[in-house]
C-alpha cells in the first residue's frame, strides 16, 4: 500500500501463518485446539493449607477437574457452594503454551504437572496476559455466558492484529475508515461503510455554549449531550476490542468516544456534565478552546499533573482547563460511576 509498510501482525490464538509467506514481523501465541478451551465453574472451594489460594470444580465438555488458582476475582465465590449460574472460562490443560502470568513482558511456556501448596495442579484456568490478550493479570478472564464448554477458545476469540507504520503525510490513514479507504482506492475494491443516522436530533442546542478563541489552531468545536445514562462496563465484544487496540476499557461512555475515534480517526472526549454544572456555580456552561499559558498545569486522567507550553490546545470551562485537546481528558470532569 502506498506510504504504508505492515510493521507486525499479531497473531491471538490463531494458527501462525506459514514462514515466509508474509513480509511483516509475526508475534503472537497460537491456542491449540485441543488444549485451551471453554470450560465451566461450577463451586469454588478453599484450599485447604492456603487462605489465597482457591479449588474451583471445574467442567471441560468431556470430563470434571478439580483446578487450583488464585485468582482474586474467584474470592466472592469461595466457600458459598454450588454456583447458581456457572463461571466460563478459558482452561488451559496440561502440555499448553500460555505466557508466563507473573513474568515480566512475554514469556511462554509450557503447563506441566506441579504440587503447590500440598495440592497437585496439571492445568490453570487463564488470564489475559496469559494467553496474550491483553496485560491484564489481576484476576482469570470470564466469558460469555452462552459459550459452551469444551469449546476451543481460538473459534470464541481467535483474532489477528495488524500493525501498521504509518508515514507522517499519511494522517489520513490513521482509523479503520482511513485505512479501509486507502485500502480500496489502490485495490479498486468497493468501499463498504457503516450505516449512520446521518441527521442530527432536532432542537436548540441550550446546555452550553461554545467559544473558540485560536480558530487557526482549532477551526471547530463540537459538542453534543447524552441525559439519562446508566454509566458501566461496555459488552464484552467492545472491551476485546478495544484491548487489541492496545486501550483500556472504562466505561461505556468512555469507551463509545474511544471506539468511535478509532472507527473514524476524530478525537472525542466525554465529559461529566454534571460536574461541569457544577464548576459554573450556577451560570450556564461555557466551553472555551484556547492555547495553553506558558507553564499551566493540568492533572490529566492518569494522574499525572502536566505543565504545558503555549503550543499545547485546551479545552476550558470559565472555571479551568478541562483537557488537552484531542490528547487526553482532565481528572476533574472524567465520567466516573459515582
Amino acid at each position: 500500500m502506498a506510504g504504508m509498510e505492515v510493521e507486525e501482525v499479531k497473531i491471538i490464538g490463531l494458527p501462525m501463518p506459514a514462514p515466509g509467506t508474509l513480509d511483516a514481523k509475526v508475534t503472537g501465541l497460537s491456542w491449540d485446539r485441543e488444549k485451551i478451551v471453554a470450560a465451566s465453574i461450577s463451586e469454588v472451594l478453599p484450599h485447604p493449607n492456603a487462605d489465597r489460594l482457591t479449588l474451583c470444580k471445574l467442567f471441560d465438555g468431556k470430563r470434571e477437574h478439580l483446578v487450583l488458582t488464585g485468582a482474586p476475582n474467584l474470592y466472592e465465590y469461595k466457600g458459598i457452594g454450588p454456583l447458581a449460574k456457572p463461571l466460563i472460562v478459558a482452561y488451559a490443560k496440561e502440555g499448553a503454551q500460555i505466557y508466563d502470568g507473573h513474568a515480566e513482558g512475554l514469556v511462554l511456556t509450557t503447563l506441566k504437572p506441579a504440587k503447590i501448596r500440598g495440592v497437585d495442579s496439571y492445568s490453570m484456568v487463564c488470564s489475559e496476559k496469559e494467553l496474550g490478550i491483553s496485560d491484564e493479570h489481576e484476576g482469570i478472564m470470564f466469558l460469555a455466558d452462552d459459550v459452551k464448554p469444551g469449546t476451543p477458545l481460538v473459534d470464541v476469540l481467535g483474532d489477528a492484529v495488524i500493525e501498521v507504520n504509518l508515514l507522517p503525510s499519511f494522517a489520513r490513514c490513521a482509523s479503520m475508515l482511513g485505512l479501509a479507504r486507502e485500502i480500496a482506492a489502490i485495490t479498486g475494491k468497493p468501499l463498504k461503510l457503516p450505516k449512520w443516522d446521518e441527521q442530527p436530533p432536532a432542537g436548540k442546542a441550550d446546555f452550553c455554549s461554545i467559544e473558540i478563541t485560536e480558530p487557526k489552531n482549532n477551526p471547530r468545536f463540537m459538542a453534543g449531550l447524552v441525559r439519562n445514562v446508566k454509566i458501566g462496563p461496555s459488552p464484552e465484544v467492545v472491551q476485546r476490542r478495544l484491548k487489541m487496540y492496545g486501550m483500556r476499557p472504562i466505561n461505556n461512555i468512555v469507551d463509545a468516544t474511544n471506539y468511535a475515534m478509532l472507527e473514524m480517526g476524530e478525537p472525542l472526549h466525554a465529559f461529566d456534565y454534571d460536574k461541569l454544572v457544577k464548576r459554573a456555580g450556577g451560570k450556564p456552561v461555557k466551553i472555551i478552546t484556547r492555547a495553553a499559558q506558558k507553564g499551566e498545569l493540568i492533572k490529566t486522567l492518569d494522574g499525572v499533573e502536566r505543565k504545558l507550553d503555549t503550543f499545547t490546545t485546551l479545552v476550558c470551562d470559565e472555571a479551568g482547563s478541562l483537557s488537552i485537546a484531542g490528547i487526553m481528558g482532565g481528572e476533574e470532569t472524567e465520567v466516573t460511576e459515582a
